[in-house]
């Protein structure tokens, strides 16, 4: 049996609303990765979201790659995240349990990595149960220690746009690639995964339902979504 737990960046956005309906009608509770910046914008999209029963967690507050920054910049972007969040589960009157971090891009930071990975589990961030995972290249790269939430799969149908190579054909093809650059193949005999998508408008326009087309995909290939879970010894 394949299993996966699906994970959404760049919360929140216009269509988070249609999304988090899609979800609750296919009984799959995922992992929305927050950018503050997003959230103060689509403010009411992200109030519904929570009060449907969604976990969201720390993507930064504007999207930067980390590795540009001074450990104490990286900080306040996810200190400044907290702030956001920590409002949305209040205005929602939802208690929030779990903090999950995402890094923008999967940039841990570069020669900061450990100082902000020991920043995380100090404060009190929680790690995603990843014990499933049996790649070998998931534990050479310390993904199995990291407390930052890493992905197995990323759709990179965030590249859809005017006048790009990926288009929702190309996406097709990656997903059904058994031999990819990076990551594990999608599809195979009890693969598991954590899997990457995106709250983006701009696909929405040119891929209506997007998410709704390579979920329901997932779905007839019989891949079946886990719960969130948490690592907290």
């Amino acid at each position: 049996m394949n299993t996966a737990l699906l994970t959404i960046d760049d919360f929140s956005s216009g269509n988070t609303p249609a999304i988090v309906d899609y979800l609750k009608e296919k009984g799959i509770k995922i992992i929305f990765f927050a950018t503050g910046k997003n959230v103060e914008e689509f403010y009411e999209e992200a109030i519904y979201a929570v009060k449907s029963g969604m976990i969201v967690g720390n993507h930064s507050y504007s999207h930067p790659h980390f590795s540009s920054l001074t450990p104490e910049e990286c900080f306040a972007e996810i200190e400044k995240c907290e702030q956001v969040l920590d409002k949305i589960y209040k205005d929602s009157g939802v208690e929030r349990k779990y903090r999950p971090f995402r890094f923008p891009y999967g940039d841990k930071g570069g020669e900061n990595k450990d100082i902000i990975q020991k920043y995380l589990k100090d404060k009190g961030f929680h790690k995603v149960d990843d014990r499933h995972l049996t790649y070998p290249w998931w534990k050479e790269f310390s993904l199995d220690t990291d407390i930052d939430t890493f992905w197995t799969f990323d759709f990179a149908e965030y590249l859809i746009r005017p006048g790009s190579d990926v288009t929702k054909e190309s996406v097709w093809e990656k997903m059904n690639d058994q031999n990819p650059q990076a990551g594990a193949a999608l599809f195979g005999e009890n693969n598991r995964h954590i899997l990457l998508l995106h709250a983006h408008d701009e696909t929405e326009e040119l891929v209506p339902e997007y998410y709704k087309q390579f979920v329901d995909y997932l779905l007839e290939k019989g891949i079946t979504f886990d719960a969130p879970g948490f690592i907290t010894d």
